[in-house]
């Protein structure tokens, strides 16, 4: 990870707010989903990308019965009902 040198200190309730420089660089707008990871003692967050039930797979993701799945395993699951 690449430190930024941006210092920010949480709120009453937890918030933070990112800079508009580092929102405009990664397209990040009100309203959009975000996604928080941890790994070892690092906060990460990113842009939320829908991933298939299944495979975890982020592209060509679609929402079927409020759950997200990828071509592939919609085509396998279409391949077994047969």
């Amino acid at each position: 990870m690449k430190p930024v040198g941006i210092v920010r200190k949480v709120d009453q309730l937890g918030r933070i707010v990112l800079p508009k420089s580092l929102r405009k660089r990664y397209f990040m707008n009100e309203g959009d989903p975000v996604e928080i990871l941890v790994q070892g003692d690092h906060i990460i967050l990113e842009r939320y990308k829908p991933k298939c039930v299944f495979c975890s797979n982020q592209e060509n993701v679609i929402e079927y019965n409020s759950r997200y799945i990828c071509n592939d395993c919609l085509n396998e699951m279409k391949q077994a009902s047969h």
